[in-house]
Order: structure tokens, then C-alpha cells, then sequence
């Protein structure tokens, strides 16, 4: 009986959710009989795709770029590798695992404002860690204020970007993915001159006024509005009616703070994705053991490169070259994974090209020349476009749309774990050997194991369900919403999906229908 109170709380929740973010334009949302809200797969989407490439740009890929200062930070502060490494650390774990902080504030702001606040909270980070004085400070300034304007301004625009885009959303994900290849196209080329005109501190409080763009980024993200048509409101938004019951009304604080608590979890984390759904928590999973070793190599390969005698610049024009390759190739990369034929085939092309980006960490180990390196990026850069260009489709494939804002929220708190601890493992390593090259065959193997996780365990589930097919049993299937206890009065309404939604419930043979 409790876990069947728990799951219907959450339930109720999710659909109180999805109502509250259908008000702010972010989903269709069945606002009286006739009027929904559309995704437009196209229009003033198109803009916004360039807004959150833009957005990916300045926050996904600036921790990499961190990497051109290093040396610097660590002969000012007389800090370890293990120490220093902490920067980036931080500032990559604070912007994931800031997902559920994030969510509130899309519910009380909306995307746009939300967006904003992080441009401007990323940009004083930058800027207050020009002034700072030890290697304590800086982990505040540029780790936890810096990373936390990251998270409110990247993941508000991948959710978004989402709503407004349905039947090309594969090609919207890839596109928007640039936004990274981009960031590292330019941000290293950008660090660079700045760090050898300015300084450290210097280029810190100028790349602050450059993260302040976000702002303008969010701007331009407007809420689509809801087609107004006549017709009696599915949804009451005055005040709720009396309770007659005043007496049970009144009884059971305890039994209130748990379903607030319940709503909070329900709407910003999907514990209950986690538990229900296998496919999301093999591919939780599977994300956040890849992110242990996935992002350090960016963080280590400067580093590397110039500990080997190699000039700062040239080491700086690697990862130049590495987002010059994702800008060339997640384009095409989107168009064809688009494709009618990669339906259900996305993880599977997904765990392939990261076994590739694992093993290619290997290269590294064969010696610090240029040519080598060279060699590594453009492997490591044209498996990173196909990751980069799937992660976030993936996860909608495995989830429902109205899910995807609280499962991407939690992925998020649990990849900022591998996240943390990744870069300052490495600095360990680096401390007690002495070579840098012992932290690319570590990144080999644990990637590459994250790869071969995934490909088997969804091999496994589809072979399971193809099973469940043939002996004429239909596959297993979420329960259907129950009439849950009213967490959140008013809420008494079905949720309508996107007509994206739409198709591909009648391609699985399940169609949603609305219920007063």
C-alpha cells in the first residue's frame, strides 16, 4: 500500500507538472477543448536553435578550455595537479547537478529568465575569480557560481529546444550539439590570445563579459503560446473550491511535508522514471560510469602536450581542431540519423561510437608529438560528434517528452558525481606517476566499458521484448494513470502529448486520450 500511495503522488505530480510547464509554452497542453499549443518544427524555432547553440557553446564546452590556464593556476597558488583540477571539477559537476535548482526556477520564471539568470551569474563568476587569492576561492567563484549559471542557462535551453522541435528533433539534438564543437573551436583559440596579452586574471574577467551573451541567448527564447479558441477550460485556475472535510483538512502535517516533498522529487528528479523504467535506469547508469572518463582528456590534453615541450599554442590549435571536426560533421551526422531506418537503432550507433571515443584515448600513449595528438582529435572529435549528437535523443527515446525536463534532471545529479571526482582522480594519478599518460589509458577503459554496458543491456531488453512478441504476450508497459489522491488541489485533468507524441504512440500501437 505505501509504494502504491508513493506512485500514485508522483503520478499526480507529474501530470500538476506538465500542466505548469504547458502555461509557460513549453508543451502542448490542452488549454479548453479546442486550443493546444503546437510545436512549430520550424519558425521562430530556428532561432531558437541558434540561440542554444550559442547557449552550449559558452557553458558545455568552457570547463575544457580551462586547460590553457593551468599551468598558470598551479605555479600562482603552488597547488598539485590533484588540487587544480578540482577547478574544472567543480564547474562541470555544479552544472549538472544543479538540474533540480533549475527546475524550480523554470517553473516560477520560465526558460527565458532562467536563461538570463545564468548569464549573468556565470558571467560574475568569471569575473570575481580575476580577483581571487587562493585556490579555495577560485573553487567558489569559478566552480560553484560559474557552474551554477552553466546549469540555468544550458539545461532550460535543451528543454525548449525540445518543445519546439518534434518530427526533426533528431536534427534539431545534433544541431544544437554544434554548440559544443563550437565552444571548443573558438573559446581555446580565444583563451590563448587572451591569456598571453592579459594574463590569467585578465582573461578571466573578459571571458565574464563574454559569458554575459548568454543573456541575449535567453532572450530571444520565447514561450510558445497556446492557440486561442472558445470552449469550456479543462483546468479551474481560479481558487480551489472549499474543502468540506475541514477537519481532515487540518489533521496530518507530517502526511503534508511528505507530499510536498513527494511533489518536489516527482517534478524536478524521476525517481519514479528510475524505478519503472528499465531502459532509463540501464542508460542512467551506463551515462554516468562514461562520464568519469569522458570529458578529463579535455581537461589533461594541453597539459600533456606542453609538459612534453610542445608550444602553449599549438597545444591550444588541438582542441581548435577538435571542434573544428563536431562542426563539420554533426551537421550531416543529424540529417542521417533522422533517417526513418534509425528509429530504435539510436543507442545502439550511440554505444558504437563511444567504444570508438573510449579506445581512441589510447592513442595518446603512443607519444606526445603532434602528429599523434593530431591524429587522436580528429578520431576522438568524429566520435564525439555522433555522442554528442545522441545523448540527449537517446534519453527522449526512452522517456516521454512530458519525463524528459525531471529524467534529465536526474542523469544530471548523477552524472555530476563521476563528474567530480573524475578530473581530481586524474590529478592523482598524474601526482603518483609522474606521467600524464597513465590518465588516457584509465579514460580508454572506462569509456570504452560504459560502451560495451550499454550495447549489451539494451541488446539484452530488445532481445526480451522480441521474445515477449512471439509467444504472443504484449510487451510490459508503465501501469495506466489511476485515479490518484489529489497532492495538488485542482489538478484533475489528463495530460495531451505533442502530435509528435502523437505519431509515435499510434506507431507503438497506444494512443493517449484526454480525460476530464
Amino acid at each position: 500500500l505505501g509504494v502504491q500511495y508513493l506512485h500514485e503522488k508522483i503520478q499526480e505530480a507529474n501530470d500538476c507538472e506538465l500542466e505548469e510547464r504547458g502555461q509557460e509554452g513549453g508543451h502542448q497542453v490542452s488549454m479548453a477543448v479546442t486550443g493546444t499549443v503546437t510545436a512549430p518544427d520550424g519558425g521562430w524555432g530556428w532561432v531558437v536553435l541558434v540561440a542554444t547553440i550559442l547557449v552550449l557553446a559558452l557553458t558545455l564546452a568552457f570547463p575544457s578550455c580551462v586547460g590553457i590556464f593551468y599551468t598558470d593556476l598551479q605555479n600562482e597558488f603552488h597547488a598539485s595537479n590533484s588540487e587544480t583540477s578540482w577547478v574544472p571539477s567543480i564547474m562541470t559537476s555544479v552544472l549538472h547537478a544543479g538540474g533540480p535548482f533549475c527546475s524550480m526556477l523554470v517553473e516560477r520564471l520560465g526558460c527565458r529568465a532562467t536563461i538570463m539568470l545564468g548569464g549573468v551569474l556565470s558571467g560574475l563568476g568569471m569575473a570575481a575569480s580575476s580577483f581571487t587569492q587562493s585556490i579555495t576561492e577560485l573553487y567558489i567563484t569559478a566552480g560553484v557560481i560559474t557552474g551554477l549559471g552553466f546549469c540555468f542557462s544550458f539545461q532550460p535551453a535543451v528543454t525548449i529546444l525540445g518543445f519546439y522541435f518534434v518530427r526533426r528533433r533528431a536534427f534539431a539534438n545534433a544541431m544544437s550539439s554544434t554548440g559544443t564543437a563550437l565552444g571548443l573551436c573558438t573559446l581555446p583559440v580565444l583563451g590563448n590570445y587572451l591569456h598571453m596579452e592579459y594574463g590569467w586574471r585578465g582573461s578571466f574577467l573578459i571571458l565574464g563579459a563574454v559569458l554575459l551573451n548568454c543573456c541575449v541567448c535567453g532572450a530571444v527564447m520565447r514561450p510558445l503560446q497556446p492557440k486561442k479558441h472558445g470552449g469550456q477550460p479543462l483546468m479551474n485556475h481560479g481558487p480551489p473550491p472549499p474543502d468540506e472535510d475541514s477537519d481532515s483538512k487540518k489533521k496530518g502535517r507530517v502526511k503534508t511535508i511528505c507530499s510536498s516533498l513527494l511533489i518536489f522529487f516527482s517534478k524536478h528528479m524521476a525517481f519514479n522514471q528510475f524505478f519503472n523504467n528499465l531502459r532509463y535506469r540501464v542508460y542512467s547508469i551506463g551515462i554516468t560510469w562514461m562520464m568519469l572518463g569522458f570529458v578529463v582528456p579535455l581537461v589533461y590534453l594541453v597539459p600533456y602536450a606542453t609538459a612534453n615541450d610542445m608550444e602553449p599554442s599549438q597545444a591550444a590549435y588541438l582542441l581548435s581542431i577538435l571542434g573544428i571536426v563536431n562542426i563539420v560533421v554533426r551537421p550531416p551526422i543529424g540529417i542521417i540519423f533522422n533517417l526513418p531506418w534509425f528509429k530504435g537503432r539510436h543507442v545502439y550507433v550511440f554505444a558504437a561510437a563511444l567504444l570508438v571515443n573510449g579506445l581512441s584515448n589510447s592513442i595518446c600513449c603512443i607519444g606526445p608529438s603532434f602528429p599523434v595528438l593530431l591524429a587522436y582529435v580528429v578520431i576522438y572529435g568524429l566520435s564525439m560528434s555522433v555522442v554528442g549528437s545522441l545523448m540527449f535523443t537517446v534519453l527522449m527515446d526512452v522517456v516521454e517528452m512530458s519525463c524528459f525536463p525531471s529524467a534529465l534532471g536526474l542523469l544530471a545529479i548523477m552524472e555530476s558525481v563521476t563528474l567530480l571526482i573524475g578530473p581530481p582522480l586524474a590529478g592523482i594519478l598524474v601526482d603518483k606517476t609522474g606521467q600524464y599518460f597513465h590518465v588516457f589509458f584509465a579514460c580508454s577503459a572506462v569509456v570504452a566499458s560504459s560502451a560495451v554496458f550499454l550495447m549489451v543491456s539494451f541488446g539484452w531488453l530488445d532481445k526480451k521484448e522480441r521474445m515477449m512478441l512471439n509467444q504472443g504476450e504484449p510487451p510490459a508497459a508503465p501501469d495506466p494513470a489511476r485515479p490518484g489522491i489529489d497532492v495538488v488541489p485542482g489538478c484533475q485533468y489528463s495530460s495531451v502529448p505533442t502530435e509528435g507524441d502523437k505519431d509515435k504512440a499510434s506507431a507503438n500501437g497506444a494512443e493517449y486520450i484526454t480525460s476530464v
